[in-house]
């Protein structure tokens, strides 16, 4: 049970990341299936008040007596058009992405590379949409979201977007600090720099073992001391939660006192990365 916990956790933070040209692991969060679909149907609500309200102004006592059976029917044309096309996409490109079925969910439309859409990611998604959304109620948009791990419609596929979650999560609790009986360890230990995913994996463990069964809870922190035990000289001899809970303490205050030596040697650093040589003008 164990290991198909750890295996489904170490699938999401794959379809998760994103690196980018400098090796740099991004956590990003597509909205999920049901969130998608939930903020679909909230612009498909938008979208036919809409229309149904230009309908009724347009075909009013007041403006329908200036128009023929021609005129009506462009009108009428013209108005589906706005509604499920310009208007949508207007508001995507205007807003990087966003609409009110998304702002609802707190989602947003990026690029593969989690980048902000353009106008051209925009159309391409609003002409797709046209067929797979309202043509068909939103059953090839299904179909399609429910085939791919980002939950992507045939319009993302073709325009290379995707739908990201946004909502700002909880604050984690407050960092633990070096267990008492390895306070002379800590002193003198040699921890080197963990692989991310490694790091990831105790932290989420120190997080959620209150709420673990005892059985579980040893055999995880074993595992993940073992795996840490590889970076560490030398291992002290202590419980493996005690020796998880002190390597991340002792590698949050290395990390803290590298980041605080880095700033003040900018600090220091700052008037000659900053000021101009001698004869330029300062513009």
């Amino acid at each position: 049970m164990a290991q198909v916990e750890q295996s489904s956790l170490a699938y999401a933070d794959h379809e998760r990341e994103l690196i980018t040209g400098e090796a740099v692991a991004l956590d990003l969060r597509p909205a999920g299936f049901m969130l998608r679909a939930a903020g679909a149907a909230i612009d498909f609500l938008c979208v036919v008040v809409l229309y149904i309200g230009i309908v009724l102004i347009a075909f009013s006592p007041l403006f329908s007596q200036f128009l023929d059976n021609a005129s009506a029917a462009a009108v009428a044309i013209a108005s589906l058009v706005l509604c499920i096309v310009v208007l949508p996409v207007t508001i995507e490109t205007a807003t990087k992405g966003k609409s009110i079925g998304k702002y609802a969910i707190g989602a947003r439309v990026v690029r593969d590379d989690g980048g902000a859409i353009g106008f051209r990611h925009a159309f391409i998604r609003g002409l797709v949409g046209v067929i797979e959304v309202f043509m068909s109620f939103g059953g090839i948009a299904a179909i399609t979201a429910m085939l791919n791990g980002r939950s992507k419609r045939l319009g993302d596929l073709l325009a290379g977007t995707y739908s990201q979650y946004e909502r700002v999560a909880k604050l984690p609790p407050p960092a633990l600090d070096v267990p008492p009986e390895l306070t002379d360890w800590a002193r003198l230990a040699d921890v080197a720099r963990m692989p991310d995913a490694l790091s990831r994996r105790i932290s989420q463990f120190l997080s959620q073992a209150p709420k673990l069964s005892p059985s579980t809870r040893d055999r995880l922190a074993r595992e993940l001391a073992n795996e840490a035990s590889a970076f560490v000289s030398p291992v002290p001899q202590a419980h493996p939660e005690a020796f998880l809970v002190a390597v991340s303490a002792v590698r949050r205050g290395r990390e803290y006192a590298a980041l605080e030596g880095e700033r003040t040697r900018l600090q220091l650093l700052s008037p000659v990365l900053e000021g101009t040589r001698r004869g330029f003008p300062d513009r």
